[in-house]
């Protein structure tokens, strides 16, 4: 029972370490967004990330190879979708809100095992969706007077997350924590290298142009911070990952939203960045959403990490 205890404890001392080091980093995407491009980004992050996890792999801590590539492709694919969503809305929203629409994805899960999946889902975890949209628009505030519809786009980006997070137990059975976590930041720095190819560019100034961009100059300091995106992230991501491995997965998913805190602390440290009190409220909706699903789940409820599932 104390060790029981004790690896509880562990467990979420990992995921809000994991937390925490994603909160800080996300909030560096400005100093990249700047001058930068989006697709520049993750197709520079991607490959430093893989280069990292080969090294790894190397020196015996794992292995890269899948049992099923097209099943792992297929995942990374929808999970990277929802990461190129999310950062190119940091250059346009306050990341208190674009983490808020991403933690929408446990609901967008529930929705797809009743849909699509023929699962039973009790009036307590229907509700709890219900709740957690509530939480959503109040977090988004949409003016009918003034409607944008990037204010929608985390949203979308929790719902292939979602799509990723159910491929991942529905196609990955069996893969190694590191080869879905090379596998999705491969396909990132693929979808990198497309937006590169395809776009026409832009010569837009500030981080209006992220998304527009399709290449950035490469000195010293963009260097500096890509590192930092990639070493963070796999940091960040490990700890999620470790987390789960101590902990009972239902209890472990409740410490994730403390991203939702981090992120909107250094926001406003870093940036002046401010979250309405009703959004406050919102945020509070979605967390409390998302764990009532996660207890009343068999299975695991995943958010930013679904590599923590094996």
């Amino acid at each position: 029972m104390q060790d029981t205890a004790v690896k509880s404890g562990l467990a979420a001392l990992c995921v809000i370490g994991g937390t925490a080091a994603l909160g800080l980093t996300d909030n560096f995407v400005p100093y990249i967004s700047e001058r930068g491009s989006l697709w520049q980004f993750h197709f520079v992050r991607g490959i430093m990330a893989v280069a990292l996890l080969a090294v790894l792999a190397a020196l015996g801590f794992g292995f890269l190879r899948p049992r099923r590539f097209w099943a792992v492709a297929g995942r990374s694919l929808f999970q990277s979708g929802a990461m190129l969503i999310y950062f190119g809305c940091l250059a346009f929203l306050p990341i208190g809100v674009v983490v808020a629409g991403l933690f929408t994805s446990p609901l967008f899960v529930l929705m797809i095992a009743a849909l699509f999946q023929g699962k039973e889902v009790g009036r307590f975890r229907w509700a709890a969706v219900a709740v957690g949209f509530l939480g959503a628009l109040l977090v988004i505030r949409p003016d009918p007077n003034d409607l944008q519809l990037v204010a929608f786009l985390p949203l979308l980006a929790g719902v292939l997350y979602a799509i990723g997070a159910v491929a991942t137990r529905a196609w990955c059975e069996g893969e190694s924590t590191m080869v879905m976590t090379a596998g999705f930041f491969a396909m990132l720095a693929v979808m990198g290298g497309i937006g590169m190819l395809v776009l026409p560019g832009a010569d837009t100034l500030g981080t209006r142009g992220f998304v527009s961009r399709t290449w950035g100059p490469l000195d010293a300091s963009m260097w500096f911070w890509f590192a930092v995106q990639a070493v963070g992230s796999l940091l960040g991501i490990g700890l999620l990952v470790r987390g789960y491995q101590l902990g009972e997965a239902g209890h472990v998913a409740i410490f994730e939203y403390s991203l939702l805190i981090f992120a909107s602390f250094w926001a406003w440290m870093l940036w002046g960045q401010t979250i309405a009190p009703l959004g406050l409220v919102g945020m509070g909706l979605i967390a409390g959403a998302g764990a009532v699903i996660a207890l009343r789940s068999e299975a695991p409820s995943t958010l930013r990490a679904p590599e923590a599932v094996e």
